[in-house]
């Protein structure tokens, strides 16, 4: 029951304006059936002395009942957009505000991610919205049953319990047998999303040459096959024992009905009550079946439930600590000191949340001030797992790691100082000033980083155009230019606000030489910086200031690359390797399209 009541708190969301409106529709139209008792009874009692009236009083209430109902879509569109809106806004702030990514990836918190902001594409997905206007709609609906029950007490009291429970048993069992096929459906959706999947792979352009080509159209039918059924067969059941139970709620509706009507009618004859009594007994008695029996509410009530459930689980595993002020972390992010701060990882130990190899074990490392330094290593061994710890999306599970000696979790605003480009960077469908800016309006550093990364003609070429081929107008990029894309927008960080950059693989889709003259470029841009710089291209690093090999979760070589090459270790060897390989005219340029 309380969660019931809480669902109500969501209808502020709407809005005052139609949530009135909204709720004076609802009322309208629940107590149109007893107001139409009561005129037929007017009507009826007139005699036609006053067939004017009585006309107008008719044709008033079916005026009003079909002027609720021409409101009624778009008032309820307007204030469930407000209310999923204003919902779907704080689950959206709870995962951007967790304080580390270990926290939403969680599996809990990812199944309550997904039933919260599940679009509903079915009839049994619902959003707090349905769950909030149907308990509107239900209260509305009881105040029409109360008048209802009015009109019936003007014959008899007695007539009041004899028409309403019966109504009142023919919606619960009606609401039971949708809420006991609702979670029949919900048991069986896993299925469902499977047949839908497996239907996709029977029309996708990739699956379909690789299932032809395999000759496995047999194989995806039976799957296919084997999920709708398993999806549908409960449900079949179900509704078959729906009809069979369906004779209960028509004894229910019919037998009360016939015995007060019978009652009423012959009462009439006795001049108990007048013709115009009688009319408006009836009329009221199948109204109070109409005012109640309808059970759309209940199953919106029902499926809004988990939703409403999920979020306030969301609430209590994701929401800042009590007395966190964000307000303030935000003002000290904006105070950034100029100098860039001396970071060293002490004795750090981490292992990705559900495993249990640590990918870091016992590394201490420090990055100086306006240093750049270059981390290489083999695939797997930790490399880009330091740039997530250093950018505080993570923990360590031991050890810490310090920004002039405080430690980098207890630091407001960390994130703000640093500027990184990780492997995985988003490809946003905005064009590429927004791409680069993310909604912030410093131009004059915009423009600048656009420059800086060389995407000055690029963007003059584009004139705003969106960077996807699904927006209208939008085109597509190389990876290269991505690349780029995703280095100016560290680039504007840098010029704004970021005293640390962190480059995990900046160049992986760009030739040699771009890549070069991005360097020579990057060397004058970031002076007085702090630089992390991850790449496989060992010619990348050759002038970096220091130079450390990851290797088992540590430190396993140290120094320059001159040192390194005289200690005629594994960084000597992969050099030797790669030196190879590239005067073979080996190019492992990752590339794919883009605008020319």
């Amino acid at each position: 029951m309380r969660e019931r009541i809480a669902l109500l708190s969501f209808l502020r969301a709407a809005g005052p304006a139609p949530l009135a409106g909204l709720g004076v529709i609802l009322l309208v139209n629940a107590v149109a059936p007893p107001v139409t008792a009561v005129t037929m009874a007017y009507v009826l009692r007139s005699g036609g002395t006053d067939a004017l009236t009585a006309a107008l009083a008719m044709g008033g209430v079916v005026l009003a009942g079909q002027l609720a109902l021409s409101f009624q879509q778009p008032l309820t569109l307007l204030a469930s957009a407000r209310i999923d809106g204003a919902f779907r806004t704080r689950i959206a702030a709870l995962a951007l505000g967790a304080a580390t990514l270990d926290l939403v990836e969680r599996q809990r918190v990812r199944s309550l991610m997904a039933v919260a902001t599940a679009e509903p594409d079915d009839w049994a997905t619902k959003t707090p919205a349905d769950g909030a206007l149907a308990q509107l709609s239900t209260l509305m609906r009881y105040l029409g049953l109360v008048l209802c029950a009015a009109v019936l007490a003007a014959w008899s009291w007695w007539l009041v319990p004899a028409v309403v429970l019966p109504a009142l048993a023919v919606r619960a069992l009606i609401g039971q047998g949708w809420i006991r096929h609702f979670r029949v459906w919900l048991a069986s959706v896993g299925d469902r999303r499977w047949f839908e999947y497996w239907a996709g792979v029977t029309s996708a352009p990739a699956e379909g040459k690789e299932l032809r080509v395999f000759g496995a159209a047999d194989w995806v039918l039976a799957h296919y096959r084997r999920h709708v059924l398993a999806h549908l067969e409960p449900l079949w059941a179900d509704d078959r024992r729906v009809m069979r139970d369906h004779w209960l709620r028509v004894v229910l509706a019919v037998v009360p009905l016939a015995v007060v009507y019978v009652w009423v009618g012959l009462g009439t004859v006795d001049g108990h009550g007048s013709l115009a009594l009688a009319a408006a007994v009836f009329t009221a008695s199948w109204s109070t079946y109409v005012v109640v029996a309808g059970t759309g509410d209940i199953i919106s009530l029902e499926g809004a439930l988990p939703v409403f459930r999920a979020a306030r689980d969301l609430e209590h595993l994701l929401a800042p600590a009590e007395g966190a002020d964000r307000d303030g972390a935000a003002r000290e992010a904006a105070a950034v000191p100029e100098r860039p701060p001396l970071i060293r990882f002490e004795g750090v130990r981490f292992a990705y949340p559900g495993t249990a190899r640590p990918v870091l074990d016992g590394l201490d490392l420090e990055i100086r001030p306006g240093e750049l330094l270059a981390v290489v290593g083999l695939n797997g061994a930790g490399k880009s797992t330091l740039t997530t710890l250093l950018a505080g999306l993570y923990r360590p599970d031991a050890g810490r790691i310090t920004a002039d000696g405080a430690d980098v979790a207890d630091l407001p605003g960390w994130a703000s100082r640093l500027a990184v480009v990780h492997q995985g960077f988003v490809r946003y469908h905005l064009p590429l000033e927004r791409n680069v800016a993310l909604g912030e309006a410093d131009v004059a550093a915009r423009e600048g980083a656009v420059r800086d990364a060389g995407l000055a003609a690029l963007a003059a070429r584009l004139d705003g155009a969106p960077l996807s081929t699904a927006q209208p107008g939008g085109v597509d990029l190389s990876g290269g230019q991505w690349q780029l894309v995703a280095l100016a927008r560290a680039l504007y960080a840098i010029r704004t606000r970021a005293r640390v950059l962190v480059l995990d693989e900046p160049t992986a889709h760009l030739d040699v030489r771009t890549e070069h003259e991005l360097f020579q470029r990057l060397a004058g841009i970031v002076r007085g910086r702090s630089v992390v710089l991850i790449s496989h291209r060992l010619a990348t690093v050759r002038q970096a200031d220091r130079i450390v090999l990851l290797d088992g979760g540590r430190i396993a070589e140290s120094g320059t690359h001159d040192e390194l090459m005289a200690m005629g270790g594994r960084y000597a060897a992969m050099w030797l390797l790669q030196s190879r390989r590239f005067a073979e005219g080996y190019d492992d340029r990752l590339e794919a399209g883009g605008v020319r």
